[in-house]
């Protein structure tokens, strides 16, 4: 028999109730959408394609690998593969940190900095398409705020929102 935190559960209310199904929804649709689109376009997995915005975006388009785990939010073992996929396209290559040798840096090459340039526009259409012009202006803004609520309880400390907020210093666990 399971037991509860509480005595008694606090139910959602049937608002909150089609809220979440909703969002559940939402979750679900939304990345196979994405994820066909660049396996179509740029023979890129979705979490391919974000492994190497990261990286596009870095200093000296280079990342420790923990770093980039803790970017993408993925696990070690997880991004490893990936960048093995990633490294037989041509896409990226390791190399050793000079700061700890028993560390590696995922590096974006020049392919793969072409890759991404040419996947971008498509992306941002398709995510224009299916979230943005579904939404007014104000909506926008909603969202945004809605979304930096939940992070705050679902990634206190910023390692998927960091690169998103430039007024803030880098979290420790990078």
């Amino acid at each position: 028999m399971a037991t509860s935190r509480s005595t008694e559960t606090q139910w959602l209310t049937d608002q909150e109730r089609e809220t979440w199904v909703r969002l559940v929804a939402v979750t679900e649709l939304l990345p196979g959408l994405l994820d066909s689109q660049l396996r179509r376009d740029a023979q890129l997995t979705h979490f391919e394609y974000f492994v190497l915005a990261m990286l596009s975006e870095a200093k000296d388009l280079t990342l420790r690998m923990t770093s980039l785990a803790n970017l993408t939010s993925a696990t070690l073992p997880r991004l490893s593969h990936v960048v093995r996929r990633l490294e037989d396209k041509g896409l990226v290559r390791r190399t050793p940190c000079p700061e700890d040798k028993r560390a590696s840096n995922a590096v974006l090459t020049e392919a793969g900095q072409a890759r991404i340039r040419d996947a971008a526009p498509g992306h941002v259409t398709n995510v224009r398409e299916n979230v943005f012009d579904a939404l007014t202006a104000e909506q926008v803004e909603q969202l945004h705020d809605i979304a930096d609520a939940l992070l705050v309880k679902l990634d206190p400390h910023g390692r998927l929102t960091a690169l998103y907020a430039p007024d803030t210093t880098e979290p420790e666990a990078l």
